[in-house]
């Protein structure tokens, strides 16, 4: 159902069973998916592809032009998966030519109200982003990841997956998989054991897990001989965290 007062325009595409509520604009070059709820007073700019099921509360804007002074215009993409919640005042916006010209939002995320994504973000899977969580352009966020309200991402900092931050925390350096940070700026605390519990991780992937942390961070080996070490544990779920360190392009955060 498409409330009578709202304004889409005729070159959108609307899947089945959706419904937009009152004031809400839809403009050109927007595609919406089957099942979704779009809610009152919500702006989204095109190119824009929204998948099935989403639910976008009030005061949202997605797929405007980014802030980025080099953006001149070009016809730049924001795409969101399936399942996703975006709550009042989120701001998402679209890539930059500069980067992938693209945006990217996947599935089952939470972004709670006054969340900022901005320009050329890939954020994954199964994530919550609290309250007034900003992330600079360029950031890109994993699967399962958990970021306090009011956190800061840094442009261009990775954030792993599996990981934690505190309230308030400012990040900017990269955050390894399973890593709890906190701090101005976010520091490396533990691991997330009560998060990697939750997701079914064994027993002993975690305490493997937590060994990586302590031969990473509490040992006074290089990066290299920490990671050999790591790798010596023979555990599959460290692969990525072991990768991840490696291709560190803004270096990793440090107690």
């Amino acid at each position: 159902m498409i409330h009578e007062s709202a304004i889409v325009d005729p070159s959108a595409t609307i899947g089945n069973n959706v419904s937009v509520g009152p004031w809400t604009i839809i403009g050109p070059d927007v595609v919406i998916g089957d099942n979704c709820d779009i809610r009152s007073h919500v702006v989204i700019k095109g190119p824009t592809v929204i998948g099935d099921n989403n639910v976008i509360y009030q005061f949202a804007s997605v797929g405007e032009d980014c802030q980025d002074k080099k953006y001149a215009g070009e016809p730049t993409r924001l795409v969101i998966g399936n399942n996703n919640v975006i709550r009042e005042s989120v701001t998402i916006h679209r890539g930059t030519v500069q980067d992938q010209s693209l945006t990217q939002l996947g599935d089952n995320n939470l972004l709670m109200a006054y969340v900022h994504v901005a320009h050329d973000c890939v954020i994954g899977n199964d994530n919550i982003l609290a309250n007034q969580v900003t992330l600079a352009g360029h950031v890109h966020v994993g699967d399962q990841v958990i970021l306090g309200g009011m956190t800061g991402v840094h442009q261009f900092c990775h954030i792993g997956s599996h990981s934690f931050t505190a309230v308030n925390s400012i990040v900017v350096q990269d955050i390894p998989p399973f890593v709890m940070a906190q701090g101005h700026n976010a520091k490396p605390r533990t691991i997330n054991a009560e998060g990697l519990k939750r997701r079914g991780f064994e027993p002993e992937q975690i305490q493997n897990i937590r060994r990586a942390y302590k031969i990473l961070y509490r040992s006074s080996l290089t990066i290299e001989e920490s990671l050999e070490k790591i790798n010596a544990l023979q555990e599959p779920v460290l692969d990525d965290f072991c990768q991840f360190v490696q291709n560190s392009q803004r270096g990793i955060i440090r107690p």
